[in-house]
């Protein structure tokens, strides 16, 4: 069998755990996937099947679409909400119009610093498993697009306030990064708690 699958990836799996259900139930190994999930993600996972696997690499350099939950008032060491609190502030004074600033100034080419557990390698090993291992991992900024990043909703909580977005940009960009550098740009601290592509 060649082609490609479009899978609905849920949550609580990695894009590996998907490769691997797709091997066993089409019976080959010759199965890849296009852009990594996260595994707290849901949503859209290229699967390549036989020698579709050879077209991966040109699917994953188009522009992507996600919704996301940001949680500010709380700091993650993975920038997500697997990940240990390292930091708490009361997000109270927070206005909606300070996130709407923040958030506009992440429109266009930026320069954005991964997450220090993304699947990025580094000499053959990937920044997540250093930190698992760790290792201080800092990676270097890199250029990014995003062409559109709309608010859906802003909730005040008692101790966090939520922020529902839709970001549209450019493969390479990390979701979560922008819920760490708005958690710091208004000084509270901030992770994704959910991510749909």
């Amino acid at each position: 069998m060649d082609g490609f699958l479009l899978v609905d990836k849920a949550g609580g799996m990695t894009s590996h755990d998907v490769v691997a259900m797709a091997r066993k139930k089409l019976n080959t190994k010759r199965v890849g996937h296009a852009g990594t999930l996260d595994p707290m993600a849901t949503g859209v996972l290229v699967i390549g099947v036989g020698v579709a696997t050879k077209l991966l690499p040109y699917i994953t350099d188009g522009k992507k679409a996600y919704e996301a939950t940001i949680s500010l008032g709380k700091a993650t060491h993975t920038d997500d909400k697997e990940g240990d609190v390292i930091s708490t502030a009361d997000t109270s004074a927070i206005a909606d119009e300070q996130v709407k600033n923040e958030l506009a100034k992440y429109v266009g080419k930026i320069k954005q610093k991964p997450s220090s557990v993304s699947a990025i390698k580094i000499d053959g090993k990937s920044a997540h498993q250093r930190v698992r291992d760790g290792e201080q991992v800092d990676l270097p900024a890199r250029d990014v697009e995003i062409f559109e990043l709309v608010i859906n909703q802003i909730r005040h909580l008692p101790d966090s306030l939520e922020v529902d977005i839709a970001v549209t940009c450019s493969a390479g960009t990390y979701i979560r990064a922008i819920a760490r550098d708005l958690g710091d740009a208004l000084m509270v601290g901030g992770h994704l708690t959910a991510l749909r592509r």
